[in-house]
């Protein structure tokens, strides 16, 4: 993200309802492009009811950004570019 010379922001989350308000806050803060979700968020199957809860204040937090998916972190940059 750095050497493409992109701001980020992180927002790591509990995985509760808490995280969901962090998120909700975070997202109310600023007009993002794109939000990229993390694969230890939406892999594991047992994540997937909390996966279908973060995709709905994102879409509802940041509607004209672009939803991204990386496998780590790593990758974040190359996802955010697709």
């Amino acid at each position: 993200m750095t050497e493409r010379r992109w701001d980020g922001d992180l927002c790591m989350i509990a995985p509760d309802d808490t995280g969901i308000a962090a998120l909700a806050a975070q997202l109310a803060k600023v007009a993002y492009d794109c939000v990229v979700i993390g694969g230890g968020l939406r892999i594991p199957p047992k994540g997937l009811e909390f996966f279908e809860k973060v995709v709905n204040p994102i879409h509802q937090g940041a509607p004209k950004a672009a939803i991204a998916f990386n496998t780590r972190p790593q990758d974040t940059a190359e996802a955010t570019a697709r």
